[in-house]
């Protein structure tokens, strides 16, 4: 892989990686205030709420996140191109928001009674509409944002949403208590709208306000590929909330609330990996599908990049799982460290399969999009629905790590077909090792808990330190100085970029 495009990878991970370091730091706050006073049945309950409100913003929002992407990253510089683009995209994000909001009112007793299991939760699932519309503009906001690559912007705006989320959240909880959990899961949308809406509107104009008849074409795009993302991606947020209505249903909350920590803990650590791929990886590729050579240099450059900075996050977390359930939330979360550890193999093939994912995004083939994501999203819920009976809510694992199996395959095998996909050395090399890693840590644990963490926690350094010295030629300066600190870290001599 070029030096060129390794920093080019580099500098939208650093800049997401930093912006979502700071995110978790900020979750850490939220998730332990919201641990200590709720339980793991108030968090169970939290993380059900919130699934419900995205689930609901996937089916009102039409695809609106991905379609504004797309089509603002292929106006390119066009200043009347790009005008279109972003006013139709936030013209349809109001009318779809109100729509979606609408609905869900009016359908607020039986979606209470089939995903709460009472109709006393009408009220509240009332008020919810109010995050998914909030979650729908949102989505259109930031595919403007990442559709003109304004990787900082973004960012920026990320933290600071975060950080008014939190501090409202908190907030009410240490008023409320569980009597605060409504608001709780309703401000960090909230605040992210209004953030998104803010950055937006200080990015620069595209252009003057674009006519009726120039925004149709960008509706009727919509229109084209909308159902398609909404299918497919109502597939994983469906799915989702199918196995947490399943885990409450017959295990009761608390499992349900062990389940939350383990995929609160998988989200934050690869958070920043999926941020990048969505923020400068998509727009990349989109421009990139026009040539196949060139599409399939930059999957195996994002995939392999992607690996190498993951790999030591997902050793080392499956090594020390039940500290870090303990940190981020409590001791009576330390349950989950088995459930955790599957979720993080899981995380492995997903941060592996979803470069190849992009390419039915990026190349608008809709249908094969929306089949291969229902068809993990029937591998969770059908594992899960089957194993829950003898495993438990470890039963939720296995059917994560066996729904990225058959998404891995499937989406190896359209890449393959529909761009001419083949895996370079590099990636190959970086899977091989990642997953070795993986396997040996996991092995060691169940021999020993103590013997795995230790070789764990070795590995996890040596996939860092293998990092470092593959992505070397690619770091800035400054960071080049401060990791020559560490004797034999480096590779000797740096090739010129």
């Amino acid at each position: 892989m070029s030096s060129h495009a390794r920093r080019t990878i580099l500098r939208a991970t650093s800049i997401m990686g930093g912006a979502s370091a700071v995110n978790v730091v900020i979750g850490l706050v939220r998730t332990k205030v919201a641990a200590l006073i709720l339980g793991p049945a108030g968090v169970g309950l939290v993380g059900l709420l919130h699934n419900l409100i995205q689930t609901a913003a996937t089916l009102a929002g039409f695809g609106i996140g991905n379609v504004a992407t797309r089509q603002v990253a292929e106006a390119g510089d066009e200043p009347a191109a790009q005008a279109a683009a972003r006013t139709a995209m936030l013209v349809a994000a109001v009318v779809l928001g109100l729509i979606g909001a609408v609905l869900l009112v009016l359908c607020r007793e039986p979606v209470a009674a089939a995903v709460l299991g009472d109709r006393k939760w009408a009220n509240a699932v009332a008020w919810l509409s109010l995050g998914a519309a909030a979650l729908v503009g949102t989505a259109a906001l930031n595919g403007i944002l990442m559709g003109v690559r304004a990787v900082g912007a973004l960012a920026r705006a990320s933290i600071l949403s975060a950080l008014l989320g939190t501090a409202g959240g908190i907030a009410v909880l240490l008023m409320w208590g569980t009597g605060g959990i409504l608001p709780y899961v309703l401000l960090s949308p909230l605040a992210a709208l209004l953030v998104s809406a803010w950055f937006v509107r200080k990015s620069p104009s595209a252009g003057p306000r674009p006519p009726l008849s120039v925004m149709v074409p960008q509706w009727s795009m919509l229109a084209r590929l909308g159902l398609a993302f909404t299918v497919g991606s109502l597939a994983g947020t469906a799915s989702q909330l199918a196995v947490r209505s399943l885990l409450q249903r017959q295990l009761g909350a608390e499992d349900l609330g062990q389940y939350q920590a383990a995929v609160g803990i998988s989200l934050n650590y690869i958070g920043f990996i999926l941020a990048a791929m969505a923020t400068d990886y998509y727009p990349r590729l989109t421009v990139a599908m026009r040539d196949s050579r060139e599409a399939v240099s930059t999957i195996n450059h994002q995939a392999e990049v992607a690996l190498l900075l993951a790999g030591p996050l997902l050793v080392g977390t499956v090594a020390l799982a039940p500290l870090a359930l303990h940190l981020l939330y409590s001791g009576r979360f330390l349950a989950a460290a088995d459930l955790l550890r599957w979720q993080i193999c899981g995380d492995f093939l997903k941060i592996a399969s979803w470069p190849l994912g992009f390419v039915l995004l990026a190349g608008g083939w809709g249908k094969m999009f929306v089949a291969v994501e229902s068809a993990a999203g029937l591998v969770l819920v059908g594992v899960t629905a089957v194993l829950l009976p003898r495993l438990g809510v470890e039963a939720a694992g296995v059917a994560y790590v066996a729904m990225y199996t058959v998404y891995f395959g499937l989406v190896w095998l359209l890449a393959r077909r529909l761009v001419g996909f083949a895996f370079a050395r590099g990636f190959q090399g970086v899977l091989a090792g990642v997953g070795g890693a993986l396997a040996t840590t996991l092995a060691l644990l169940h021999w020993s808990e103590r013997v795995g963490a230790i070789v764990g926690v070795a590995l996890a350094g040596a996939l860092a330190v293998l990092a470092v010295r593959v992505l070397q030629n690619a770091l800035p300066a400054a960071v080049l100085r401060l990791l020559s600190r560490v004797p034999g870290l480096l590779r000797r001599g740096r090739p010129a970029p």
